[in-house]
């Protein structure tokens, strides 16, 4: 059964938000609303909503016109098993040492690396983005640099990749995983499983680092934060709180051109830059603590 989407933008996140939210009282009533700021410098925001049955045009027009936006881009979506579809098209990847793979080229993984499973879910962190290959190229310089660590942490984990690295690499450490999804963390916890490291990897759900048992962990010598420009600025503060002097973090999930900003709201916060890993238009920073 298809389903179907409508697209909109137009400037200022309070216009964005009434419109998302008079699209919400639409008959058919659509299925998910989602507001988003076009990271571009053009001030406009993104207004998608989705639908099991064919929209209105009439009225998305009638509201697109009261609320000053551009003229809706309505798609019919096929319905598509992206989990196989994503097993078809994504081939094993390697960073440095590391080898992530799916279950189906588990018999293709080469010789002396350090293998990672990570099944295709709707989780986000294959190891194909260039967010998660510019955390493990990270980590794998790090560790050939002789660093090592003691007390790790995955804020933002989705499928995990990052700390499972961490525990094949790191035997004597303690890692925990976080997400603030929960399936999310269901995923982690399949592929925590299926690499055989139940033992080693804590997962938990939380909002950065809104747990009590990941905070009674705390302080992290290291600590990875794979996710968004907007999350990694506002966790500047409870990232630093939560990683030890001298302590090392790894931030992704940034475009190139955030990279600047999100450097000076963590050098405010007392780190330094250690190294920074650009791979297309997505960048890695590795920051110490003082």
């Amino acid at each position: 059964m298809p389903t179907y989407t409508a697209l909109t933008t137009l400037p200022g996140e309070d216009a964005a938000e009434a419109l998302a939210e008079a699209i919400e009282r639409m008959e058919p009533e659509p299925s998910g609303v989602g507001v988003f700021e076009i990271e571009d410098g053009s001030g406009l925001w993104e207004v998608g909503a989705y639908f099991l049955d064919r929209p209105d045009e009439v009225t998305l027009e009638l509201l697109r016109t009261a609320f000053g936006a551009a003229p809706f881009v309505i798609s019919e979506v096929p319905e598509v098993d992206w989990v196989a579809h994503v097993r078809r098209e994504l081939a094993p990847v390697s960073a440095g040492r590391f080898h992530v793979f799916g279950s189906h080229d588990a018999d293709k993984v080469p010789e002396g690396v350090v293998p990672l499973q990570i099944e295709a879910t709707v989780a986000f962190g294959t190891g194909h983005h260039g967010t998660t290959l510019g955390c493990l190229k990270a980590l794998d310089r790090l560790l050939t640099e002789g660093a090592r660590f003691a007390n790790v942490a995955d804020i933002g984990c989705g499928t995990a990749v990052l700390a499972l690295a961490a525990a094949k690499e790191l035997p004597d450490a303690r890692i925990a995983a976080s997400d603030i999804d929960s399936v999310a963390v269901d995923v982690a916890r399949a592929n925590v499983a299926i690499n055989g490291l139940e033992d080693r990897v804590f997962c938990c759900e939380a909002a950065g680092f809104a747990n009590p048992d990941l905070m009674s962990r705390a302080p992290f010598d290291l600590i990875f934060a794979n996710i968004l420009k907007g999350p990694l600025i506002e966790l500047a503060p409870d990232i630093a709180a939560n990683t030890a002097a001298g302590g090392t973090v790894i931030l992704s999930g940034l475009l190139v051109v955030q990279a600047d900003a999100i450097l000076d709201a963590y050098v405010a916060q007392g780190f330094a830059l250690h190294h920074r890993e650009d791979l297309g238009e997505w960048a890695a920073l590795t920051l110490r603590k003082g």
